[in-house]
């Protein structure tokens, strides 16, 4: 009886795992067999080469932050400010995704390939937050306003090593949530 190969899906996702770990010059075959505990030649019943991996790993990283996300927030429904709160919960206050969104940032300021798939997973997340914000607000040009904010806020508060005066992260981040989304109400 043969042993069975390891998974493509698990090459895939070991390499994310280096990805967000030490980014894309991390995820090496040699390396990532080793975290498997295996060795390299199944690798290549897979892919062609580390390329190959690479972009298994862009098109993972897409359709779990863009496909995936929209899909869980319409299946739970809600009204549009909840959804799209709840698509920033799913996409910068995972564990998982998270980490991997910030190393593919960092790796597309040196690969324009790489910031063409962040441009186009960016857009759609954008458009997403266009449809919502829309929902209750009529000026365009205050909808990419609070769109682009609520982009910022949610990607950049990862790098912040601000202090609150006496507010955790939390409170000042629901704040500015609430003020977003339009939810202004005294506290």
């Amino acid at each position: 009886m043969g042993v069975a190969r390891t998974p493509r899906d698990r090459w895939v996702e070991e390499g994310l795992r280096a990805l967000a770990d030490g980014g894309p010059d991390a995820v090496r075959v040699e390396a990532l067999a080793k975290r498997l505990g295996v060795t390299k030649g199944g690798f290549y019943g897979y892919f062609a080469d580390r390329d190959a991996l690479l972009a298994a790993m862009l098109d993972t990283w897409e359709r779990e932050s863009t496909d995936e996300v929209i899909e869980q927030v319409e299946r739970e429904g809600g009204d549009p400010r909840t959804k799209a709160r709840r698509a920033g919960m799913l996409t910068f206050s995972d564990d998982r995704l998270l980490p991997i969104d910030l190393a593919v940032r960092d790796w597309a300021r040196r690969d324009e390939a790489v910031a063409e798939r962040l441009r186009r997973v960016d857009n759609r997340r954008m458009d997403l937050l266009r449809e919502m914000f829309g929902t209750f607000c009529s000026d365009p040009d205050e909808v990419e306003a609070r769109g682009l904010i609520a982009f910022c806020v949610a990607i950049g508060h990862h790098s912040l090593a601000a202090d609150h005066q006496g507010r955790t992260r939390a409170e000042v981040l629901a704040r500015a949530a609430d003020l977003i989304m339009d939810n202004t109400r005294d506290r």
